[in-house]
């Protein structure tokens, strides 16, 4: 809570609490702060007072606004203004400044013990932390310009969207329309006239820099779409959008953070925008149920929390595909992988080798599963099981199957686990799952141990031997009480590969390994590191530079791959000849 302090010549100082938000100043009877002077203009000034900023307009003003320092300020023109800087406006002056907290009561603090008499007061050594090179300086994170808006008159635009919401709510109640059967077009235009008509009706004027269709864009496509959201899932170059609450809406572009130029006029809009997408998938959000997955009409997967579990407002993450899949190629093109390590995946595919995709968050784990389904035979019945459904496969004999939550009574959900015992009854000859979890892991590898070879699955892991790890855990929330070497021996058994991804300092995605696992010695199950990611350095744009290797080691397999009737070169399991090459 912020304070404002009004000194007028021949009246009582006067002192008020100024909670965020936007405050007209003049003589006035519209005006917030109405100051009955003659020399002011009935609408002089515009305060936008946020937690951390002060802006101030002059509105064209006769007399003009002026500062401490002397200077005037242009007309509408907004002013970063620094808190408890007099503004002066005619000979009235004011000033906003946070509001000083009362001293708490026997909050005293220790005195300092004195020195003895002919003795000087001695103080101890204050240990000097040295962390030079480890703590970089704070970097403003870049913005990536979308909206056409200045950032700096955003906070002002904001205002005005504000108000005109509120007064587009009033007149046109665009959900009892949508639900009463009027038409898209119908509604649309609709909208647009009434929106058009509050603009021109605001008491706050709009910057000259501004083009109203801009603002009116804007409203539109918060009134009957995703706000902001529209032109960002439009764009193919973005991976990632992130919305924090209404004000602050992030973008992942080429693996590097942006901070956008737009915004949504509030948390309303937010919520608005999480239930048209939620709504056509039967899904709901509310404060019973404040958390959902969904996704989009193009297969991007969306997460959406709201208060009281996220404490900056509705909170929307989109994990943006793109709209042609991904192919071998690509992640090559990229530096994701290599052409041998590419190669040698396909073969594994193709004599139904179980695949696990090991990887953090981000990683592109989703993207490669993509690529390895899309090396399965046409000929064969695929059955593939997502909690949210993402993967982008184009074989003929394709089931797809997606778990469901529980309905509002609690009752109803569907998950991963009954998913794939169902999918055994289907008569699948390979099965892909989006990704283990849970106690689904224990009936995966039930499956890929009983006739279900060539199946493919991903799980969180930040290595291979620590995707083995968290695959045993995941088997034992199934409910059994299973001994830890019956698990281990059932893991070994069941997977052939391990692929691990990783998500690099500098954003890129890399496929960092590939192991076989090979048989258990005692307790413990063996592995073999096929092919390995090495970084050599940096390049002049700061990105990471290595070369993808062989080990020496050679699959266990070679024979399968020769029964296959597969050309596969064994050079490529040579590190000399790539060397040497």
């Amino acid at each position: 809570m912020l304070e404002l302090e009004i000194l007028q010549p021949g009246v009582p100082a006067a002192a008020a609490q100024l909670p965020p938000g936007a405050y007209l100043v003049g003589s006035g009877a519209e005006c917030h702060i109405r100051l009955k002077r003659p020399e002011i203009s009935s609408r002089h000034a515009q305060l936008i007072v946020r937690d951390n900023r002060l802006l101030v307009m002059d509105l064209g003003s006769r007399n003009g606004t002026g500062m401490e320092d002397g200077s005037t300020l242009f007309p509408n023109q907004p002013y970063d203004i620094p808190f408890g800087t007099k503004i002066r406006i005619g000979k009235a002056v004011l000033r906003v400044r946070p509001q000083a907290e009362p001293v708490k009561q026997g909050a005293a603090v220790p005195p300092v013990p004195a020195a003895r008499p002919g003795t000087a007061a001695l103080r101890p050594e204050e240990p000097k932390l040295r962390l030079d090179g480890l703590t970089p300086a704070r970097q403003e994170i870049p913005v990536l310009r979308v909206s056409g808006i200045p950032e700096k008159l955003r906070p002002i635009v904001q205002e005005i969207k504000k108000q005109a919401h509120r007064e587009l709510l009033k007149r046109l109640n665009l959900k009892k329309l949508a639900v009463s059967g009027v038409s898209g077009e119908d509604l649309a235009r609709q909208a647009r006239s009434m929106i058009r008509e509050i603009l021109s009706q605001l008491t706050i004027p709009l910057p000259p820099e501004i083009d109203l269709p801009l603002v009116e864009k804007e409203l539109f496509q918060e009134a009957v779409g995703l706000g902001p959201l529209e032109a960002l899932i439009e764009r193919d170059d973005l991976t990632e959008i992130m919305v924090n609450g209404p004000d602050q809406v992030f973008v992942e572009k080429n693996g590097i953070l942006y901070r956008t130029d737009t915004a949504f006029a509030g948390s309303s809009q937010v919520l608005s925008a999480i239930e048209r997408i939620v709504s056509p998938l039967g899904r709901r959000i509310d404060e019973s149920s404040p958390m959902v997955d969904a996704r989009l009409p193009d297969g991007s997967r969306v997460n959406a929390i709201i208060p009281p579990l996220s404490l900056v407002g509705p909170t929307i993450t989109i994990r943006k595909f793109s709209r042609k899949p991904l192919q071998a190629e690509d992640l090559v093109r990229f530096g994701s992988v290599s052409p041998e390590i590419i190669r040698f995946l396909a073969i594994c595919v193709a004599v139904r080798k179980n695949i696990l995709i090991s990887g953090g968050t981000g990683s592109g784990k989703t993207t490669l599963l993509n690529v390895l389904s899309s090396f399965l035979p046409n000929s064969e019945r695929i059955v593939t099981i997502e909690d949210a459904a993402e993967l982008q496969l184009h074989q003929e004999h394709l089931v797809r199957l997606e778990s469901r939550p529980p309905n509002v009574e609690g009752k109803g959900a569907v998950t991963i686990r009954d998913l794939v015992r169902n999918a055994l009854r289907m008569r699948p000859d390979r099965i892909v799952v989006g990704e283990c979890r849970g106690g689904e892991a224990l009936d995966m590898l039930q499956a890929m141990n009983t006739g279900h070879d060539g199946s493919l699955t991903t799980i969180h892991a930040n290595s291979a031997r620590d995707a083995l790890a968290r695959l045993e855990t995941l088997v034992l929330m199934a409910g059994f009480d299973l001994p830890l070497r019956a698990i281990r021996e059932q893991v070994a058994s069941a997977i052939q590969i391990v692929v691990q991804i990783n998500r690099e300092r500098d954003g890129s995605r890399k496929l960092v390994s590939v192991s076989e696992i090979t048989k258990m010695e005692g307790d413990v199950i063996t592995m073999q590191d096929l092919f390995v990611f090495r970084q050599t350095g940096w390049d002049e744009e700061n990105r990471i530079v290595g070369v993808y290797e062989p080990t020496g080691g050679l699959p266990t397999f070679l024979d399968e791959i020769e029964r296959a009737k597969i050309a596969c070169d064994i050079g490529m399991f040579n590190p000399k000849k790539r060397e040497e090459s």
